[in-house]
């Protein structure tokens, strides 16, 4: 893992080669210096931001994932999750053949049900259980859809395509950009069908974070204004499951505002989503279910706006932002909310110059969702920052104390 920033840094450096660009011309697509450039491909600065990895990625015209290595190398057991990422690419590939099902599919409320399992993996982070129940779940729904008629079978076109997002959540997680696209555009076509009125436009949140992939900023604003656009009437009207995904729709153009170094708009954002979720705490009785898995909530919001702050670099301000928040609307999130923000706090800490904290942080977010922090390429970057730097206060020390020794006369 020590040699990764190399790696990184050589596979960065082929990949201009192959476009026939200088360093300069590298560094004007990316706003740097040549010298950035060059330290960059020696392995010498970490990539310690999902955006600025983007930018490079899209300047280099490569996937994100074939210029850090991953999905990383694991061992046999720990890669036995793209067998079953293998056969749901299979399953989705089949989409408009007739399913291959044996027996009699349950009842829509039935799986529905059974949803609420994968509602709880998603929480714990547990991508590669959630990749090995989805083959069977998607056979299930799609032999519903093929026998049944009226609501019934947009009830499992609206399953389909809510497993198809558990399916991308997953792919972005482990690392598997197949299974991300293929998800996502089953997804849009399961939601067609569904007659379910937000699933559309849990699609888009979905699409707009593939485009982050080739640093498409703008675009994913502007397909999130659409989506938005789609809501606002039952927004307005108060539908519950509405203002979730309203929420979540402000939350990730939030981030996509701040990658694209505009740090108004992307509070602006945040603030929008902050309305949404205080609307949803006024609520009178209970909640409704959260079929699209949308996890919308305060907590939801102000872990966002510490992120927010940190892809603009201000570290300072996020970890205000995060002193102020209520403790306890962070601790009821899902572990895999709660290992992203403990991330991020780690980033911050580091940032800050205090590592004794950054690692505190990257320790509590490993221990909330393990699959998420080891396969996270910003967590592998900060665990390297701490150990190289580690590593050079030691030589430091056994330096000043060769001296002390007089070890070299």
């Amino acid at each position: 893992m020590l040699e990764e920033a190399e790696e990184i840094g050589r596979r960065a450096k082929r990949a201009r080669l192959r476009l026939g660009m200088t360093q300069a011309d590298l560094a004007v697509d990316l706003g740097r210096t040549q010298g950035w450039v060059s330290k960059m491909e020696r392995g010498q600065i970490e990539l310690d931001r999902v955006g600025l990895l983007n930018q490079l990625s899209a300047a280099l015209h490569i996937h994100p994932n074939d210029l850090i290595g991953r999905p990383y190398v694991a061992s046999a057991g720990e890669n036995q999750w793209q067998t079953a990422a293998s056969s749901i690419v299979r399953e989705l590939r089949r989409f408009d053949l007739t399913p291959v099902f044996d027996g009699t599919p349950r009842a829509s409320g039935a799986l529905w049900s059974e949803m609420t399992r994968m509602h709880r993996l998603r929480d714990a982070a547990a991508n590669v259980a959630i990749l090995r129940a989805l083959p069977d779940m998607l056979r299930e729904a799609r032999a519903l859809a093929e026998v049944s008629a009226g609501h019934e079978r947009e009830e499992a076109f609206a399953l389909y395509g809510v497993m198809c997002k558990f399916a991308h959540t997953a792919a972005h997680a482990l690392g598997h950009p197949e299974l991300v696209a293929m998800a996502c555009e089953r997804a849009a076509w399961a939601a067609r069908l569904s007659g379910d009125p937000v699933l559309g436009a849990v699609v888009d949140w979905m699409r707009a974070w593939d485009m982050w992939a080739t640093a498409d900023w703008t675009d994913s604003l502007a397909l999130l204004d659409k989506a938005l656009g789609d809501l606002e009437r039952d927004y307005d009207r108060g539908d519950q499951l509405t203002v979730r995904a309203w929420g979540s729709l402000h939350l990730r153009a939030g981030v996509s505002a701040a990658r694209a170094g505009d740090p108004d708009k992307a509070q602006d954002r945040v603030a929008y989503a902050k309305t949404a979720a205080d609307r949803m705490d006024a609520e009178a009785g209970p909640q409704v279910y959260d079929r699209h898995s949308l996890t919308f909530s305060s907590g939801n919001v102000a872990i966002h706006a510490v992120s927010v702050a940190l892809e603009t670099g201000d570290q300072r301000r996020a970890l205000e932002l995060n002193a102020r928040t209520d403790p306890h609307v962070v601790t009821v999130l899902p572990n895999s909310r709660q290992g992203h923000h403990h991330l991020d706090l780690a980033r911050a800490w580091l940032w800050d110059g205090n590592r004794a904290k950054a690692l505190t942080e990257l320790e509590t977010a490993e221990r909330l969702a393990p699959q998420l922090i080891r396969n996270h390429p910003i967590a592998r970057s900060t665990l390297r920052s701490l150990v190289y730097a580690e590593r050079t206060i030691t030589r430091e020390r056994l330096r000043h104390m060769s001296d002390r020794f007089h070890l070299d006369e």
